[in-house]
C-alpha cells in the first residue's frame, strides 16, 4: 500500500490476550495472566481486551478473569479494559468493576455457532443485547457487539450481505456505537473484506465499525489491506497471532499477528503510535507464557 496523508486518522489497536489465552490447552496461572496484561497496558494499545465473564465449565481458562483484574494497574485517560460477556448475568457481573469501560459482546448470524456459543438462538441473543446494552448506560459502560461469522460460517447456515447489513442496523437502532465484524473461523477472503465493509462502513457513519480478523499467514496482510482501503480503522490483534474461538471447533484459527499487522502498518505509512520497546518485551513474555 500507499503511504497515506497526515490527516489519516490513528489506528486503533485492540489486543486481545483474553483471545489468545481462551482456549490454550493447560491452565495459565494468575499472577502470570495478571503480569502480562500489565505489560500490555504499558505498550499503547487503545484496548486490552482481557477476560470474560462466562461460565467456567465452558471457558475454564478465563475462571480467574476477576481475580486478574484485581492486580492490573489501569490509568485513566489511557488503555481501557474490554471484557468479553455471554449473558445478562455476565454483564451484570462485569459492570459492578470501575476499571472495566467496555463490555463485548459475541453476536453470531449464524444460528448454529450462536447456539453453540451462548446456548441461545439469534433472536434470543438480540433481545439480551437490548437488555445489556441499558445495563450498560445505567453503569457509564460501553457496549461493543462483535457480529460473530461475519464473513460466512462453515454450517451452511444461510449467510449474505444483506444478513450482515440488518444485524448491524439492528445494533445501531438500540445506539450501540462500537460493531467489530468477526472472521470467526479465517474464512474470508480479501475481496469479501473488502465488499462487506465497502457496503457497512458508508451505511453507519455514526458507528465505528472494527474488524477481528483470524486468519492463515497466507492471506492476513492480503485481508488488513482490504479493511484498510475500506476505511476500517479499529483493528484487533493478538501477539504471536494465538487464538481462536474454542467454540466454533475450528482448530484455533490464528488471531491478527499483533508485531505482523503494526510493522504491516508501518510500512504503508499509517500513524501507529506505540511504545516497541515495551511491545518486544510482551512478545518475550507471550513465548513463555504460550509454550
Amino acid at each position: 500500500m500507499k503511504a497515506v496523508k497526515s490527516d489519516t486518522p490513528l489506528i486503533k489497536l485492540i489486543e486481545c490476550p483474553r483471545d489468545a489465552m481462551q482456549g490454550w490447552q493447560h491452565f495459565i496461572p494468575t499472577q502470570q495472566k495478571t503480569d502480562y496484561i500489565n505489560a500490555l497496558l504499558k505498550v499503547g494499545f487503545d484496548t486490552i481486551d482481557f477476560g470474560s465473564f462466562v461460565s467456567p465449565k465452558a471457558i475454564p481458562q478465563m475462571a480467574d478473569t476477576a481475580a486478574v483484574l484485581k492486580g492490573l494497574h489501569v490509568e485513566k485517560d489511557k488503555t481501557k479494559l474490554l471484557a468479553i460477556i455471554a449473558n445478562l448475568r455476565g454483564a451484570t457481573d462485569a459492570v459492578v468493576y470501575d476499571e472495566i469501560s467496555y463490555l463485548g459482546f459475541p453476536f453470531s448470524i449464524s444460528e448454529t455457532f450462536q447456539q453453540r456459543n451462548t446456548n441461545s438462538s439469534i433472536l434470543s441473543s438480540f433481545d439480551t443485547v437490548s437488555e445489556i446494552q441499558n445495563l450498560c448506560i445505567k453503569n457509564q459502560k460501553q457496549l461493543v457487539v462483535y457480529i460473530s461469522m461475519g464473513f460466512g460460517n462453515p454450517y451452511g447456515d444461510e449467510y449474505n450481505e444483506s444478513i450482515v447489513m440488518h444485524w448491524v442496523e439492528k445494533m445501531t437502532e438500540l445506539d450501540i456505537r462500537i460493531v467489530s465484524l468477526a472472521d470467526t473461523v479465517g474464512l474470508a477472503k480479501p475481496e469479501q473484506v473488502s465488499s462487506v465493509l465497502n457496503k457497512i462502513i458508508p451505511a453507519f457513519p455514526s458507528t465505528e465499525i472494527g474488524v477481528h480478523l483470524h486468519s492463515a499467514p497466507h492471506n492476513r496482510t492480503h485481508k488488513l489491506d482490504a479493511a484498510l482501503k475500506a476505511g476500517c480503522v479499529r483493528f484487533d490483534s493478538a501477539i504471536k497471532g494465538i487464538g481462536g474461538c474454542p467454540m466454533a471447533g475450528d482448530d484455533l484459527v490464528g488471531n491478527m499477528d499483533t508485531e505482523i499487522m503494526v510493522d504491516h502498518f508501518k510500512k504503508a505509512g499509517l500513524p501507529v503510535e506505540l511504545d516497541f520497546d515495551q511491545l518486544a518485551i510482551c512478545n518475550q513474555m507471550a513465548a513463555a507464557i504460550f509454550v
